[in-house]
């Protein structure tokens, strides 16, 4: 990736998904024969922000990774190839020199990978390894890295170790690793046996969830979500990320959708804005857009295209769910910020509209937010959202401004928030909003413990496996065939419930 450092050895700029460094004389000579235009120095600097992924790419920037993803997926298969010819398997670390392979590009398969491994910093770091397609198997390493800015006198490893177990397990129920692993010098973890016995730990609950489920994946809800945003398939569960799973302040309110949906029993996809002018696939129930103002991810001027607007319009009406966070289609036209202000029932008011008065009325019980234990969190948030329709159901505001809500559009239904940090409330909620956008909620009660800390799986065979997602213990309901069970969950503790128990 992109990573540069200044005099004094500070860090100055890092772009995990940067092609920066691909930029070389014979490469732009060749894609210049290829695609029969020549770049220019512009299509890389791109006006000093050099194509960051939250920049809604540009069609040269688009040509440029797809020769580079091309070329390099071609000189890995010789690579692999001569591996290969020596009997080894070849496996690529997903992290810092990645340009060009792109696991989901169109190319990938090409390059011929027996596997891919990759650090795990979330759930959605987890996702973006663990569904790589075109290997054999994958693989996590887990954190922390054996190194001495944790693993030092005063450090606390297992307080990192529980962090990252707990994000990373949701997932990998989901969605299985097929091994996971830490990295680092051993000799300074050896220096806490508190460390080495919680790993212990850890890796029975990993192995129980292969042994356990019977190699077999949890069954999802019968109906399809897709992420929408610039970069659909070709940036699967990478939305919002900066530097892997670092934290930043103006992406978490965004990045917590995929946390939870990571996690959630939910078939994902991701999907471009070129992908839904084709047309939404008749399988998806629910499009989630998500982002600040002028991302990639939010869509920024993509949405300055009316057949777009008429694609999820008419998508909502005739029956489809949607469901905004941030900044969702927000491109200023045409007497709205937001473009799909009518179907949402709220709108961004940017000052034009001051001298419209904006009643609203909070309707504090509904479906969605039936399991909110606290207030609504809404991290960042997004300011001055207000209702522009009397189908809008506003469930939560603050000082006349509108936080969260739902409305209903045609036969279709749709769901605003103004962020969405991950936590177990924002979770379960958005799992809510989701079924409720799909029309789907009375299906919503097997697919939920009671309590929003603990999530359960149910497996073909008929095994249920409840998860406390959280370092307290937690007694809750989880449906099963014969009917509610209480259960007890210790700590981070995790429970099969299987043949008759089940």
């Amino acid at each position: 990736f992109t990573l540069v450092y200044g005099p004094d050895a500070k860090e100055r700029f890092v772009d995990w998904f940067g092609y920066s460094a691909s930029v070389s004389v014979p490469a732009l000579e060749a894609f210049e024969a290829e695609y029969g235009y020549r770049l220019t120095p512009e299509d890389f600097v791109d006006a000093g922000y050099y194509n960051s992924p939250f920049r809604v790419p540009t069609r040269a920037f688009r040509d440029w990774i797809s020769f580079q993803h091309r070329f390099v997926t071609s000189r890995v298969r010789e690579l692999t190839d001569a591996v290969h010819a020596a009997g080894k398997e070849a496996m690529m670390f997903l992290g810092d020199n990645w340009i060009g392979t792109e696991p989901y590009g169109e190319h990938f398969a090409d390059a011929g990978l027996d596997a891919v491994v990759g650090s795990v910093g979330s759930g959605a770091t987890c996702r973006m390894i663990a569904d790589i397609p075109h290997v054999r198997y994958t693989e996590g390493r887990f954190l922390p890295y054996f190194f001495p800015d944790v693993f030092h006198p005063d450090g606390d490893p297992v307080a990192e170790a529980n962090e990252s177990w707990l994000q990373a397990r949701r997932a990998i129920v989901r969605s299985p690793l097929d091994r996971i692993g830490y990295g680092g010098y051993l000799s300074l973890a050896v220096e806490h046996p508190d460390f080495i016995d919680r790993v212990e730990e850890i890796v029975a609950q990993f192995r129980s969830l292969h042994t356990c489920s019977g190699g077999q994946r949890p069954l999802a809800a019968p109906f399809k979500v897709a992420v929408i945003s610039s970069w659909g398939r070709l940036r699967s569960w990478m939305p919002h990320m900066v530097a892997h799973a670092l934290w930043y302040r103006q992406t978490y309110s965004y990045i917590g959708v995929l946390e939870a949906l990571s996690g959630l029993p939910l078939e994902v996809s991701f999907l471009s804005f070129d992908d839904l002018r084709e047309g939404v696939p008749s399988d998806v129930a629910v499009l989630i857009n998500a982002g600040g103002t002028g991302t990639a991810f939010s869509g920024g001027r993509e949405w300055d295209d009316p057949a777009l607007v008429e694609a999820v319009n008419a998508f909502i009406a005739r029956g489809g769910g949607f469901i905004g966070v941030g900044a969702p289609s927000d491109h200023p036209r045409d007497g709205v910020t937001f473009q799909l202000a009518d179907a949402l029932g709220v709108d961004r008011e940017t000052g034009w509209g001051l001298s419209t008065n904006r009643p609203l009325e909070v309707q504090p019980d509904h479906f969605i937010t039936a399991d909110l234990t606290a207030s609504f969190d809404d991290g960042e948030g997004t300011p001055d959202v207000v209702v522009t329709g009397h189908r809008t159901q506003v469930l939560d505001a603050a000082d006349g401004q509108v936080r969260l809500a739902a409305s209903h559009f045609g036969a279709g239904r749709t769901v605003y928030a103004t962020g969405l940090p991950y936590n177990a409330d924002n979770s379960r909620l958005l799992h809510r909003a989701i079924f409720w956008a799909a029309g789907a909620e009375s299906d919503f009660e097997r697919w939920a413990a009671v309590d929003p800390r603990v999530e359960v799986a149910t497996y073909p065979g008929g095994q249920l496996l409840a998860f406390n997602n959280t370092l307290e213990p937690v007694t809750t309901q989880v449906h099963t065939p014969r009917g509610p069970r209480t259960i007890h969950l210790e700590a981070g503790g995790q429970q099969w419930l299987l043949g008759d128990d089940a």
